[in-house]
């Protein structure tokens, strides 16, 4: 069961990042900017992580070491990404953002490798590969990108990517400071809301907070919740199992993305789907965590393992 544990977690966080895409172009289709949803997505985010770490019996740790750990997961964990994503979500298709997110393995294992945080193994690189031409069936065929869409909003969205392969691996080295994952989340989007807060006053993408709550205003609320928990699942994952196995999450973002883009937003896909599917759940199986020895521990981990 204990091996099952991390492929269960990775499924039901998917589905949620999944339901995410499809909300997150409900969110800008009405104007509504970046910042401004980052902001009340972090605000909304520590109340609910907040609520859970408080009946835990817990509480937010504010140590200088802890402040860094959070400042840098705001940055390249939600500001950096999110300004990326929904900028490229008022140009792309709901599906095709939770295509471009299944690029996250492709910059994350050489991240791994250079960091030291894994080896080359020729099984990994295989799921890999087997989940880059899942990637291509979808995108490259009758599925293709519309006529009316520019290419730089591809590596627009792209570069979110960069940024949660980036912060998986830096998550995986520098460890957790001896917090859980809902702490480090709920410390993060604190630190996170306090940034983007200026920053959307001065560059005029605040939302103002009205009774007339339209479709945009539910999809922020909605997408906000299903982005703590899915997110408190990847770090809690990405310690578990390493950084290169939970960055396959992509995966399970791709197929519920387009999915529930499918189901709620009337998006049509090709043949080629159902062959990328097959594909992808196949590179899946081959980048299960193997026994614990095999698994790619975490810094603290390494170190108790040292004494």
């Amino acid at each position: 069961m204990s091996r099952l544990l991390p492929l269960v977690v990775l499924i039901l966080a998917g589905a949620a990042w999944g339901a995410t895409q499809p909300l997150s172009k409900v969110a800008v289709s009405e104007g509504y900017r970046p910042l401004g949803i980052l902001f009340w997505q972090l605000s909304i985010g520590v109340l609910a992580l907040g609520a859970v770490t408080l009946m835990r019996g817990k509480r937010l740790r504010f140590e200088p070491r802890d402040m860094r750990l959070y400042v840098l997961i705001a940055l390249i964990g939600t500001l950096f990404p999110g300004i990326a994503s929904y900028s490229a979500a008022v140009h792309l298709p709901s599906g095709v953002l939770s295509i471009l997110l299944s690029s996250i393995p492709m910059f994350a294992f050489p991240i791994a490798l250079v960091m030291g945080l894994d080896s080359f193994s020729w099984r990994r690189l295989t799921g890999l590969s087997l989940g880059f031409i899942g990637i291509s069936l979808l995108v490259v065929p009758e599925a293709s990108l519309p006529e009316t869409v520019v290419t730089i909003w591809i590596f627009v969205a792209l570069f979110s990517s960069l940024c949660y392969a980036l912060e998986g691996n830096v998550v995986a080295k520098l460890g957790r400071n001896g917090l859980d994952p809902v702490q480090v989340l709920c410390g993060a989007s604190l630190v996170g809301a306090v940034m983007a807060l200026p920053l959307a006053l001065v560059s005029g993408q605040w939302i103002a907070p009205h009774v007339a709550w339209g479709a945009p205003d539910t999809a922020i609320l909605a997408s906000s919740l299903l982005h703590a928990a899915a997110y408190s699942s990847y770090v809690w994952l990405v310690g578990r199992a390493g950084p290169v196995f939970t960055a396959q999450i992509s995966y399970l973002v791709t197929l519920f993305g387009v999915t529930w883009a499918m189901l709620f937003l009337g998006e049509n896909y090709s043949r080629f789907f159902w062959a990328a599917l097959a594909i992808m759940l196949t590179g899946l199986a081959l980048v299960q965590p193997r026994p614990k020895a095999a698994l790619v521990p975490s810094s603290e981990q390494r170190h108790i393992e040292s004494t």
